[in-house]
């Protein structure tokens, strides 16, 4: 009690205990030389003493003694408030707590759920609305709708009664970023104070485009202090972008809901289980042109058990050479199979030998059935390579190795490489072998047209005085500008330390260090970081076959490294040496590691043994490793000398009222850039159509230079369907086209059933409950909420409190009575 007292006389409000208070002077007068201060006191109470011995005569000595204490007091509190004295208070108190109701505002939000009767009996009696009582007169509510009525009733109403019944603070927040779903506050525009329910509900529309809800917990927390209690938030919680708030960011890092650390209270709305379809189309990796792939469809259902729909595969064409009647390039009919949902999960198989060459989208559909919650997914896409000849590969060489004479021979029997696609520069070998066996390139650098037409290059154990110049420039050039892939291989007797005076050098993953040499005093086994173990290329073996070794471990103990100074910051670590560290003492030295570079991809290996996987299983794994480099780094490009006209766009699918992106990467013969001194007075334009071509007015927009060979344009686009950018080669003067879709629905409508599990994991894993709209009255009997001790050290001037104004106060109207009783007043 005395605390809070002493609290209050210095103008500080809700202290439970002062630790200390101390005084100090501001006025500089009194703080560089205090005897001021003294003097000023000293003479004020001889002016007092003086005035009432020698001029206020003709009263006795009690009232006079009086009269001048209390005058003097009066004076010297004068010069001391002219000293602006200073209290420094230290003291905790407590304050409300503060509790954040958040709403999701994403599309979601915007399903209309086909509920049962006992789910719209329930939800009815929770809103309380009388207009909703009548089966008959029930409208078709939206999730967002069935929030706001629930906010809007009259009776029991949840935030008026968390107001009434908990000392807290309300504050209201709206999740509705459109590419990612950050919290906007909800705030009066009209009047201070707290907001209304009435005012909340209209606020709380469903423009965001997707849900992510990690994203909303990192920013909650950027805006919260350190009196939040917990959170109420109302959702679907159909989370399907960036971190999930119960995942991290790595193996060490904590989650979002352990950054924030504070109960969480889910309120959910949204059917559990929905009568929907969703289908996923898997291609293979890789297609070759009349060779025979399947195609894989993954069906997901739920609440159509026993029912049967149309699946329909087809593949179209993304771009080509020329386009036209005559040239082919139509949609082509995959396949149709008519299905029965029988399991939750169902997969479909489709053959499909493909009469034509190029980038392709494979889709798959399935029928709507009545009732569905959302027909955005029953359609899926993904674009392949159909490659038609080969891929072109380069392996240079100093002279053979076991490692080059098995890439050798794999890639001769690939499908997808063959002999004409399998192209070696060896550098110790006979120059009448280079002129006379085609296999044998006779330069590092021929014509740029020939090099850049390459798809991917891999280096080994070359020394320096092998690689010139222009051939370093090329190779540059060839991976940062034209997408292709390289693969360093390390070789023990020169190493990857011959390339740190070389432009390649800045494209690895690896940093090098020229006094570090080959390590082979022990034999090491290969560890697979976690990243490798999902990436793509590091995948062997299908997990079935229940061989007794696993391909990694065919592979053995590998008798010699090359290590290197660090990592680069950019790369991915797939495998390392389980002991050796770098340079700095922590990092592993690296064996395998990728790093993206401008358009392309490095892929470094610091040995040269990989052909000791074939002890066991031959060839087996060790073709599809290779192989699946191919892929990767072949494949996610144009190929050979496609790649001198390159149209593309920053995604394949967009939404109505987006800016789609069109970019061109344009060269000529010699793979040199185009710029807009090359091309003609009306620039590069490009025609912009939706469905087919014939069947309106074609939209054309002009091209910018953005850099020498990369021009760009923003193309909006108004209405959903299919379009088809067209640009002229200035060139060759042929036509390319790329197409895209852009939907009328985002990714909140591909997947409308509520996520429960996830909902009841953010509530029990953060202390806090989980309830269904209907029943989330009870959220007022189970908050828990403490309010906040808070340790305040503060400096304010003294006159300003209301301590000063007591005691000024009493000290005048003590002496207007003293003054009264002795007849002076």
């Amino acid at each position: 009690m005395f605390s809070k007292v002493l609290g209050w006389l210095f103008g500080i409000s809700d202290v439970e205990m002062v630790d200390g208070v101390s005084m100090s002077f501001a006025a500089p007068w009194a703080t560089s030389d205090p005897t001021w201060l003294i003097v000023g006191c000293l003479a004020a109470i001889g002016f007092t003493v003086w005035y009432y011995t020698r001029i206020q005569t003709g009263i006795t000595t009690l009232p006079t003694a009086a009269l001048a204490s209390v005058r003097a007091i009066i004076l010297v509190l004068l010069i001391v408030t002219l000293a602006d004295p200073t209290i420094r208070l230290t003291a905790v108190r407590t304050l409300k707590p503060v509790l954040y109701m958040v709403f999701d505002g994403t599309e979601s939000m915007n399903i209309r759920d086909n509920l049962t009767p006992d789910e719209l009996a329930a939800l009815t009696e929770a809103v309380d609305n009388e207009s909703l009582n009548s089966q008959a007169s029930i409208p078709e509510l939206t999730r967002q709708r069935w929030v706001q009525e629930y906010l809007g009733k009259a009776n029991h109403n949840l935030i008026d009664e968390l107001e009434s019944q908990h000392d807290i603070q309300l504050e209201y927040f709206l999740f509705d970023g459109d590419s990612t779903s950050v919290a906007r506050r909800i705030t009066s525009g009209t009047q201070e104070g707290p907001l209304t329910p009435g005012e909340i509900a209209p606020e709380l529309t469903t423009h965001g485009k997707v849900t992510a809800l990690g994203e909303l917990v990192n920013d909650l927390g950027n805006q919260s202090t350190r009196r939040l209690g917990g959170l109420v938030v109302f959702s679907d919680f159909a989370h399907n972008s960036g971190i999930a708030p119960l995942g991290s960011s790595g193996p060490n890092e904590p989650t979002p809901l352990q950054r924030l650390g504070v109960p969480i209270y889910t309120i959910g709305i949204g059917a559990i289980s929905t009568r929907d379809i969703q289908i996923e189309v898997q291609p293979p990796l890789k297609m070759k042109k009349a060779e025979r792939s399947t195609i894989t469809v993954r069906l997901n259902q739920s609440g159509v058990q026993g029912e049967s729909a149309q699946v329909n595969v087809t593949a179209r064409p993304l771009q080509g050479d020329s386009i036209g009647e005559d040239s082919g390039l139509q949609e082509i009919v995959v396949g149709s199979q008519l299905v029965t949902f029988d399991s939750s999960i169902q997969y479909l198989e489709f053959s499909f030998i493909p009469q034509q060459s190029g980038r392709f989208l494979i889709s798959a559909s399935v029928d709507v059935l009545p009732g569905e919650v959302s027909e955005q997914n029953n359609e899926s896409s993904r674009p392949v390579n159909i490659v038609d000849d080969y891929i072109r590969l380069t392996y240079i060489e100093n002279e053979p190795t076991w490692e080059w004479r098995f890439v050798k021979e794999v890639f001769h029997r690939d499908r997808l490489v063959g002999m004409e696609g399998f192209r070696t520069f060896l550098r110790s070998a006979d120059p009448k072998v280079r002129q006379a066996n085609e296999m044998f390139l006779p330069t590092l650098t021929p014509q740029r047209s020939e090099f850049f037409a390459n798809d991917v290059i891999f280096l080994g154990d070359v020394p320096s005085e092998a690689l010139n110049e222009r051939f370093c420039r090329m190779l540059k050039q060839f991976v940062g500008q034209f997408g292709g892939g390289l693969v360093v291989v390390s070789g023990p007797n020169n190493g990857p330390s011959q390339l740190i005076d070389t432009e390649i050098a800045d494209m690895l993953p690896v940093k090098l260090d020229r006094s570090l040499s080959l390590r082979s005093a022990r034999p090491f086994p290969l560890q697979i970081t976690p990243l490798g173990k999902q990436a793509d290329i590091m995948q062997l073996g299908d997990g079935l076959t229940g061989e007794p070794i696993s391909p990694w471990d065919n592979l053995g103990e590998l008798p010699w490294y090359q290590p290197v100074l660090g990592v680069h910051s950019q790369a991915n670590v797939l495998a390392q040496h389980p002991t050796d560290v770098c340079a700095d003492g922590k990092t592993p030295q690296p064996i395998i590691a990728t790093r993206r570079y401008g358009n392309g991809e490095v892929i470094y290996l610091g040995f040269n043994e990989l052909w000791r996987m074939r002890r066991i299983y031959g060839e087996k794994y060790y073709r599809q490793f290779w192989s699946q480099i191919i892929s990767r780094l072949a494949l996610s490009h144009a190929l050979g000398s496609q790649k001198r006209f390159v149209l593309s766009m920053d995604q394949m699918e967009y939404q109505v009222d987006d800016r789609a992106l069109l970019t061109v990467e344009a060269y000529d013969e010699n793979f040199d850039p185009l710029t807009a001194d090359n091309l003609p007075t009306e620039g590069l334009q490009a025609q912009v159509f939706l469905g087919e071509a014939a069947a309106g007015q074609p939209q054309q927009v002009k091209l910018s230079e953005t850099r020498p060979g990369r021009f760009e344009v923003r193309v909006p686009v108004y209405e959903a369907g299919r379009y088809t950018a067209r640009v002229t080669d200035p060139i060759t003067g042929s036509p390319s086209e790329i197409r895209f879709d852009v939907v009328g629905a985002s990714a909140e409508q591909r997947n409308p059933a509520r996520n429960l599990a996830l909902q009841q994991a953010m509530a029990n894993s953060t202390g806090g409950n989980s309830y269904e709209l209907s029943e989330a009255s009870k959220l007022v009997e189970d908050l828990k909420l403490q309010p906040v001790a808070e340790e305040i050290s503060r400096s304010f001037p003294i006159w300003g409190t209301p301590l000063w104004f007591i005691v000024v106060v009493a000290l005048l109207l003590t002496e207007w009575i003293v003054r009264k009783r002795a007849n002076l007043a």
